[in-house]
């Protein structure tokens, strides 16, 4: 998906800029047409590419260069600056290069190149048959990326949804708030999977897992061979239990966000059971909606564990100042009709309640498969599970973290995506050892946050700048060794953090 990216500005590169005009390490933009363009310069040489990230047309300007990649400032996507191939996640369509020639001292962009993506030969025999069981973030992010690299053999996708693939985060947030089309949701048309060769077959859940006959079993009996496997089965949203729960919305797919909006159209007050992320932009989606929204949650602070007190705080007014009332350190103790009963007593007339308390790892198949779990599906550093040719990747993997040297299992969308991507070089015999840092950010009306890393805990919060003037950077340490970085419109202090993580982990 992409927004509209900004007219054209900056010097026309037809005619030239001096050379000098551009130091070493340095971007200017500019345009030829009606197409922008960034030049970007390393040593003695220049490149020309698209100004605006694919993803989300963030400004590339305003990213960060690192080595022959260039950076998205917003959510963090990487592109190779002299294919203009899109190299990480969230971003999958590749940017467009220009020519650029240096004559007399000055640097001119001339016409635009045909880019393909580098094809990445298998190491041994290829597989013949990859079957990949999820269509989330994960799942299709592989699928995408054998074909980029030119995979030649079977791809067979199961996904238990009736929707194809679809970009999950805009779900709660630009979707559910009514600033999207409903066009921007997929990640791929329809007909794309048919042109790439991946089968994708909606509507079926995959039964159990033969591993000695490497084969699927599907529900309804077949049985579907594979030579690679790929568990991407993702998390499923936890409905807590108290009488009248079953009229609670649940928010994970595309039906269940279109539930919501429909629910919503003649909504005048709702109730959000939840603090979390997922919770809190439902609660700033509904409110662009001018829905009055309460939230219901067990914790003294939104977001506390994750973020900190400080942040925790920052949060709640931030949702206090757009109408939003907190009823914290409480949960609810039943729906009854339009009325939702706390279990310290009080009632709330309520026309629509959404339950956003967190999600559990569909760990099932991997469970009956007889693989390793651990508090998830155990993978290794190159996403292999304990049974050789099944690997596992997104909400379900828990992997070995180099930087905090411990295996953690990470629920966020970017993070899925690079899995997939990782997952899909090691099943063609690859021996590349997933090392990218999480990332993630949430949207809570006109602020973005961003954290990069992972803490599970800490025993220090740096912190750098203003939190209640949206201007901060905290590091997140434990014992002088920093985990993780959460900001707010520091989007290039957040790309350096990253860097800085990705030293360590190398």
């Amino acid at each position: 998906m992409a927004g509209n990216p900004p007219a054209p500005s900056g010097p026309d590169l037809t005619q030239g800029i001096a050379l000098a005009d551009l130091p070493d390490g340095g971007k200017l933009v500019g345009h030829l047409g009606e197409d922008q363009i960034l030049l970007l310069r390393r040593g003695a040489e220049v490149f020309a590419i698209s100004a605006s990230c694919t993803h989300y047309s963030g400004p590339l300007a305003e990213g960060l260069l690192v080595g022959d990649m260039i950076r998205c400032p917003w959510h963090h996507a990487g592109f190779d600056i002299r294919s203009g191939e899109a190299l990480r996640a969230p971003a999958l369509s590749p940017l467009g290069c220009w020519t650029v020639e240096q004559r007399d001292g000055k640097i001119f962009v001339r016409g635009k190149r045909a880019s393909a993506p580098a094809a990445i030969q298998a190491v041994g025999k290829a597989p013949d048959r990859i079957v990949i069981i999820g269509g989330g973030a994960a799942g299709f992010a592989a699928a995408e990326r054998l074909r980029r690299a030119r995979y030649q053999g079977s791809i067979v996708m199961l996904s238990d949804d009736s929707a194809a693939p679809v970009d999950r985060p805009n779900l709660s947030k630009d979707y559910l708030a009514g600033n999207a089309p409903e066009e921007w949701v997929p990640l791929r048309a329809d007909d794309w999977y048919k042109e790439n060769g991946i089968e994708l077959r909606l509507g079926v859940k995959a039964a159990g897992i033969d591993k000695r006959g490497l084969s699927v079993e599907l529900a309804d009996g077949t049985k579907l061979p594979f030579d690679r496997l790929l568990l991407a089965t993702g998390a499923e949203p936890v409905r807590v239990s108290f009488p009248g729960a079953e009229k609670a919305y649940l928010l994970r797919s595309l039906a269940d966000s279109r539930a919501i909006i429909a629910a919503a159209a003649n909504a005048r007050r709702a109730a959000v059971l939840g603090a979390s992320f997922i919770g809190l932009e439902v609660a700033a989606s509904l409110r662009n909606r001018k829905i009055e929204v309460h939230v219901v949650a067990p914790e003294a602070r939104p977001m506390e564990r994750i973020l900190g007190a400080q942040m925790g705080d920052f949060i709640r007014r931030l949702h206090e100042e757009k109408g939003v009332v907190f009823h914290l350190e409480d949960k609810t103790a039943a729906i009854e009709g339009k009325k939702l009963r706390l279990e310290s007593g009080g009632t709330l007339d309520v026309d629509l309640v959404v339950m956003g308390v967190g999600v559990r790892p569909r760990t099932q198949l991997a469970e009956q498969a007889g693989l390793k779990l651990d508090r998830g599906v155990s993978v290794d550093a190159y996403l292999e599970t304990s049974e050789p040719g099944i690997f596992a990747v997104g909400d379900i993997a828990r992997w070995p973290d180099p930087v905090s040297e411990a295996a953690i299992r990470v629920e966020h969308w970017v993070v899925a995506e690079r899995q997939g991507q990782a997952a899909a070089l090691n099943m063609l015999g690859h021996r590349d050892k997933f090392t990218s840092v999480p990332f993630f950010w949430s949207q809570h009306y006109d602020v973005q946050i961003n954290y990069v890393g992972h803490a599970e805990s800490w025993d220090e919060i740096a912190l750098e700048g203003d939190i209640a003037g949206k201007d901060c950077l905290l590091r997140y340490k434990q014992k002088g060794r920093m985990l993780a970085v959460a900001s707010i419109y520091r989007d290039l202090d957040s790309l350096r953090a990253e860097a800085e993580l990705e030293r360590v982990s190398a």
